[in-house]
């Protein structure tokens, strides 16, 4: 269908890398960690150069999210899919309550169903509709997830729930610059590979007291089985003294640390202002074209961070796609594999210029104009 396609010159974006994750690594970011030479990769995690790296981590999250002093922030080997089951083991004590809207959702309440000695409940809609966790009780965890990478949907509010119960957000592909009022939730936990422009292989967690206290008191206990990777209290402890309980991967730490220094420059609130500019801009592309929509038909829970965008059956998404990749000049806009459709997944994290993302929807014009 595109095999004598062209590109213009002028609609090829000056980056390729439009893909939901890992996202986009700023190249002078590499380059700055090229610069450290023989100083810090290579260098012990309990050596000053890298507990200096952690905690200028920590208190750049601090700063950037505004985190209650009396917050922990732990970090720790793994990313979101090991939190899945460390929650589980070493946070819920008897129940989580789940609200799903798509792969990643669903995997964390299969990761607790699979616990034998807790109750894990499911409150679920269809792929592309959105679902706000509600304090519901006879759970002592209400999970919620901020922004559902599969789908391109987004939290649009948050429950008050009650001095027994924690609220529990994963925020993996959201964290930073979808809304989220920390002062609500108990455990914020997010991988940095999406809007923190880092790699996998890392998690952060923010903890309130109530879900420390929590943490401690289950890993305190006799007879419940928590492998010693998953132990909260040596996530929690290696955490305040500006470490990790395992070696971290130190380019990704690095590579965080960069990305926190670039958005506090400019604050949360003018990073997620960027993020609703640049969704504005691909809704309204989407639903101007007669050969594309919206996937996520709610407005209010059309992500900021991720857009899944349907196309018309007529063309052939994925022969145009391995057509840009083999040219090199767009990368990962595909949909998610599991959905099967004829679908775009565009990301619009903080590290991706705006006039790109112009470009792209322009590029993707042109390109379907020539088929129909």
């Amino acid at each position: 269908m595109f095999e004598n396609y062209q590109a213009p010159k002028e609609l090829i974006p000056s980056d390729p890398r439009f893909g939901c994750g890992p996202s986009l690594i700023p190249v002078e970011y590499l380059t700055k960690l090229a610069a450290t030479g023989v100083h810090l990769m290579g260098t012990s995690h309990r050596k000053s150069p890298i507990k200096n790296l952690v905690k200028e981590v920590q208190e750049g999250l601090r700063t950037y999210f505004d985190v209650p002093k009396d917050y922990s922030i732990v970090l720790g080997n793994g990313g979101a899919t090991l939190l899945f089951d460390m929650i589980g083991l070493g946070v819920v004590e008897k129940s989580s309550l789940h609200f799903t809207c798509g792969e990643f959702s669903e995997k964390w309440y299969k990761a607790h169903k699979l616990i034998p000695w807790i109750k894990a409940t499911q409150n679920c809609v269809a792929t592309g509709e959105g679902i706000n966790p509600e304090m519901t009780s006879g759970h002592d965890m209400i999970c919620g997830t901020l922004n559902e990478t599969s789908t391109g949907v987004m939290l649009s509010k948050l429950p008050t729930v009650n001095s027994e119960t924690i609220l529990a957000i994963d925020a993996t592909s959201g964290a930073g610059q979808v809304p989220c009022d920390l002062k609500k939730v108990d455990l914020f936990f997010f991988s940095p590979q999406k809007v923190f422009a880092s790699e996998g292989g890392l998690f952060v967690a923010i903890m309130s007291p109530k879900a420390r206290a929590r943490a401690l008191k289950i890993a305190a206990e006799k007879g419940r089985y928590v492998p010693e990777i998953m132990n909260w209290a040596q996530a929690i402890d290696n955490s305040d003294k500006n470490q990790t309980y395992n070696t971290p991967a130190i380019a990704t730490l690095f590579l965080l640390r960069e990305q926190i220094v670039r958005m506090n420059q400019v604050g949360r609130k003018a990073v997620e202002a960027d993020g609703n500019k640049k969704a504005e801009l691909i809704y309204k592309w989407a639903e101007a074209r007669p050969y594309l929509s919206p996937y996520v038909k709610d407005a209010q829970f059309r992500s900021n961070v991720v857009a899944t965008i349907d196309v018309d059956a007529k063309v052939d998404t994925l022969a145009l796609l391995a057509l840009w990749e083999k040219q090199k000049i767009v990368y990962g806009i595909d949909g998610y594999r599991k959905l099967d459709r004829n679908q775009f997944r565009i990301s619009m994290f903080y590290n991706i210029r705006f006039e790109d993302l112009e470009r792209l929807t322009k590029l993707i014009d042109h390109a379907i104009k020539t088929v129909l």
